[in-house]
């Protein structure tokens, strides 16, 4: 009886357009209508499909014309470690509110949870992906919304491991509100323009929690990247902003809190760099504005390689790094250094306007030593490095004598 009653309600709901179609179509495991695959068929263009929970393996579904698929009760669409299990090709199409697991590796096709290509005005909203290769691609997709979606994998091998969200090719696309983690790189872009990506955690992945390359004019807001091999990659970009983001535990030999190689006109202002091997390295990057960020107890907080050019840095804190500032030249190349706080600055304020009134040289002996003899890392808090980073500083031979802070803050200066 009961039975009777939930297939005539679910008949009631499903609205019949001409020729048979129907514009609401409700699949459920016991119902009239079982198969996704078959809503897919049935439901007219703006339609809706609706997925009770369950769990349905379908190999791959294909929607090609503007639908809601929403899922309720937490279906779970199962891909059997064989199949991509959504590829969607038609414009204004959403998905949400589904679990999406079981994506099998492929080293010849990128296979993806959900995977659009050629469309726009698509919205993936508040699913779950679990054990997938990729987990979310968009490839020449333009306007669309990643939202509130959480993307767990189990990668172990770069090789064997794909992105959590990754765009090529893209435009004016919204990345809001998303956990990713154990993936290759959580957030990956390549020729990406004009996106936001905000208020999402990336987070113990193989390689990069975000990495993009030829993507410009891109805003990155309140994201966390920690506990990556290594937090944010930007390659070969301009007109970048990242504002607000927390970069933290990103450690190795070769691990950095953001790199920046080949950058352009853009800027880094108000982030945490907190406990990196180093939180920025800077490679052939010119005119790059660090303003208001706070590196604390990295090991080197700025590495600022002698093709960056005329960079600017002000207001920033530097505390409990191990080195401030590091180069591998002994000029300045135009990078600026103005009105940071320094918690290595032993000078003084006669006139108490609260900018010392000696200027401060950031970058220490033992740090140029490091960049060419890496094994005298050991003696970096020894009586002996002491004894050398105090006569450089008094008669400076090897530390670039351009490079320095000419007005240095005598107070941290408090944030709103």
């Amino acid at each position: 009886m009961k039975q009777a009653l939930r297939l005539a309600l679910a008949a009631c709901l499903c609205t019949v357009g001409p020729a048979g179609a129907q514009t609401t179509v409700i699949v459920t495991p016991g119902g009239a209508v079982r198969q996704i695959r078959e809503a897919l068929q049935r439901v007219t263009a703006h339609g809706r499909v609706i997925v009770r929970g369950g769990v349905y393996r379908e190999g791959t579904l294909r929607i090609d014309k503007p639908i809601e698929l929403i899922g309720v009760g937490n279906p779970v669409l199962d891909g059997g470690n064989q199949f991509e299990v959504l590829r969607i090709s038609a414009d204004d199409v959403t998905v949400r509110g589904f679990t999406i697991r079981n994506v099998g590796v492929s080293y010849v096709e990128d296979r993806a949870a959900i995977k659009v290509e050629e469309a726009r005005g698509c919205r993936i909203e508040g699913n779950r992906l679990e054990r997938t290769f990729f987990g979310i691609y968009l490839s020449r997709v333009s306007d669309c919304r990643i939202s509130g979606n959480v993307i767990r994998g189990q990668a172990t091998r770069e090789a064997a491991s794909g992105n959590g969200i990754h765009l090529w090719y893209s435009r004016n696309i919204d990345i809001t509100g998303n956990q990713v983690s154990g993936h290759r790189d959580g957030i990956y872009f390549e020729w990406v323009q004009s996106s936001r990506i905000a208020d999402n955690r990336s987070t113990n992945n193989l390689r990069y929690g975000l990495h993009f390359m030829f993507s410009d004019s891109c805003t990155y807001t309140r994201n966390t990247f920690a506990d990556n091999s290594a937090g944010v990659a930007v390659m070969y970009t301009k007109n970048v902003v990242m504002t607000g983001n927390r970069i933290a535990d990103n450690w190795g030999g070769a691990a950095y809190g953001l790199l920046l190689k080949d950058i352009r006109h853009s800027r880094v202002v108000g982030n945490e760099f907190v406990r990196n091997t180093v939180a920025v390295h800077m490679d052939g990057s010119s005119h790059v504005a660090f303003l208001d960020n706070r590196f604390e107890r990295n090991g080197w907080a700025a590495r600022v390689l002698a093709n960056s050019t005329d960079n600017h840095f002000e207001g920033n804190v530097f505390v409990g790094n191990l080195f401030d500032v590091t180069s591998n030249s002994r000029s300045s190349f135009g990078n600026v250094f103005a009105r940071n706080f320094w918690d290595a600055y032993e000078g003084y304020d006669l006139d108490r306007d609260g900018i010392g009134d000696v200027a401060f040289r950031p970058v220490r002996f033992f740090s140029v030593l490091i960049e060419q003899h890496r094994p005298a890392t050991i003696l970096v808090r020894s009586l002996l490095g002491d004894v050398l980073d105090a006569a450089e500083r008094v008669f400076p031979a090897l530390t670039p004598e351009t490079l320095q802070d000419t007005q240095p803050l005598m107070r941290e200066p408090k944030r709103p």
